[in-house]
């Protein structure tokens, strides 16, 4: 996963610290029981948000087999591409960035394994956006917790977006309930998350996101609640937005 330093180097924004604990996990990304179960739960949640604001912004049935169909979407900080290949089966055209090498390697691997077109690039949303490249929709999911210059790295998300596109993000609100169940609960009672994935500071209240998305030029359109339902172990989207929660936003054509 990106992420932003406050004075970026030639290594634009990432932080080769947080990239190569990311790298030591590069082989557990498809093992549904492994450190990334939580993620693989979560998976379908996203990606039915995603699918469906897509759908509505676009014009399409979200019950068609490949209902995004030639929409340009940039999945940065994609990791092994557990969010990426299910869109590209979804239709969609999908470049997925991560610096950590060993993520895309894995990416790479198991998209062509699994004959899924995907266009991973061991790159940076910055290095993206130098070159011109813009997208459809552009998502930071799980991302902006693990980045040191919030407001910079959204600001360059939204950078890719083209005219009548969209930004999605997913991350942790900044609460004592937050503490609780993603760091203390999911980290050292359960064991869910490797001890020292997530750092509470760096957590992004939903105004804090609101904001670093509206001075990038869009408008945020929705944001909801994701919570974790022990007696189903899954996800569901609520109004509770005091741990996880989702973000979409629009620019205007």
């Amino acid at each position: 996963m990106d992420r932003a330093a406050t004075n970026p180097g030639t290594d634009g924004f990432v932080d080769r610290g947080e990239v190569a604990r990311f790298d030591a996990l590069a082989a557990t990304w498809w093992d549904e029981a492994g450190p990334m179960r939580v993620l693989h739960r979560f998976n379908p949640v996203r990606l039915a948000y995603i699918r469906d604001a897509l759908c509505r912004r676009f014009g399409r049935d979200p019950q068609t087999p490949f209902p995004l169909d030639g929409l340009t979407i940039c999945d940065v900080g994609c990791g092994g591409g557990v969010l990426s290949e299910p869109l590209a089966r979804l239709g969609a055209q999908v470049t997925g960035l991560d610096p950590a090498e060993q993520n895309i390697a894995v990416a790479r691997a198991h998209a062509e394994s699994a004959g899924v077109p995907v266009d991973y690039r061991g790159e940076t949303i910055e290095a993206v956006v130098a070159a011109g490249q813009t997208f459809d929709a552009v998502l930071i999911m799980e991302v902006i917790e693990h980045v040191a210059d919030m407001p910079a790295f959204v600001r360059t998300a939204c950078a890719a977006v083209k005219p009548g596109g969209m930004l999605f993000g997913a991350t942790l609100n900044r609460t004592m309930r937050s503490f609780a169940m993603a760091i203390v609960g999911a980290e050292y009672v359960l064991g869910w998350l490797p001890r020292g994935t997530h750092d509470w500071e760096k957590f992004v209240t939903p105004e804090e996101f609101g904001r670093a998305i509206r001075a990038g030029g869009l408008d945020v359109t929705d944001t909801i609640g994701v919570v974790y339902n022990p007696l189903t172990d899954g996800w569901r989207t609520s109004r509770d937005k005091a741990v996880n929660y989702m973000v979409a936003s629009e620019r205007r054509a």
